[in-house]
């Protein structure tokens, strides 16, 4: 039995798994906001609540907002701040009394993609979140990629490549630099950019279901957007050169992007042609949670 925990900024999700990876149960409590003794005492209370579903003792995985820096072990870039510069992992562990494997949600979010959902056999996979923020995960051969600097798969916060007329310098990012791929490609980044071309303060729903119904506007940001996200995710292909690649967030249910993003990759990846298939999630919201459980891989 594995137990996956997903601790978000206003829930926290808990999730009991069995062997073959089938929900046994599933818990979910609201997030002691700005309270990290509080924090922490709720994710060891859900896991204890999910372990007694189990009658047993069960593997603990934690997916996190930020990562742990490896170079001082307490929490960075969390946006659940009262987080950051706490020694998370090390505070669960003695709550729990064993040991919890810790990680970024994103990169939960591809692991449970590559195990057994939209790249389920895949060798490399990079799982993507687009939707209030972007972020992204790394899984190779069905172990996360983490680096040195616990960043692998920080997409967001790189330039947008090879910037059109008007993309530069871009606009402000909350991390202090300008022209980030998050600015652009978020839930927000797409509204933003749809309010500025036209003066309408619409939801990407809204602008989505309005280019299908023919609006000119609205198609011309949807496709700003899908020229950036092909051009964004034609930079991680050659780099990474991924077998799959996981849409996930809110604005992996444009389903436009399946089709739309790799007619136009193939303009700026550096090969004769592109094989890397972009795929929607297979479990959707509840990748990350699952992706927590998988921290603890099978036994072998």
């Amino acid at each position: 039995m594995r137990i996956g925990i997903d601790l978000g900024g206003t829930k926290i999700e808990g999730i009991l798994l069995d062997e073959a990876g089938a929900v046994v149960a599933r818990r979910r409590v609201g997030t002691p906001r700005d309270d990290y003794e509080a924090t922490v005492g709720a994710v060891a209370a859900l896991a204890r609540e999910l372990e007694g579903e189990a009658g047993t003792t069960a593997t603990v995985g934690v997916g996190t907002p930020g990562a742990i820096s490896p170079a001082r072990g307490v929490m960075k870039n969390a946006n659940s701040t009262w987080l950051n510069g706490r020694p998370l992992a090390v505070d669960l562990e003695r709550a729990l009394g064993r040991p919890v494997r810790l990680a970024n949600d994103a990169n939960c979010f591809a692991l449970s993609e590559a195990v057994d959902g939209a790249a389920a056999g895949a060798d490399v996979v990079f799982g993507v979140i687009v939707g209030t923020g972007t972020g992204a995960g790394i899984v190779v051969r069905g172990g996360v990629l983490t680096g040195p600097n616990a960043v692998a798969g920080e997409w967001g916060h790189n330039g947008l490549p090879w910037p059109e007329p008007g993309e530069w310098p871009g606009p402000p990012c909350y991390c202090g630099r300008t022209g980030c791929i998050e600015t652009f490609l978020s839930g927000p980044g797409l509204a933003q950019d749809h309010r500025e071309a036209t003066g309408r303060d619409w939801e990407t729903s809204a602008i989505d279901r309005a280019a299908a119904e023919g609006d000119p506007d609205a198609e011309a940001s949807l496709l700003r957007y899908t020229s950036r996200m092909a051009r964004a995710l034609a930079s991680i292909i050659n780099v990474l050169d991924p077998d799959v690649i996981v849409l996930g967030g809110g604005m992996s249910n444009l389903t436009r992007l399946y089709t739309d993003v790799p007619r136009q990759w193939s303009r700026w990846v550096f090969s004769d042609r592109v094989d890397t298939a972009l795929r929607p999630p297979r479990h959707g919201d509840s990748s990350g949670v699952r992706g927590a459980a998988w921290l603890w891989p099978p036994a072998r």
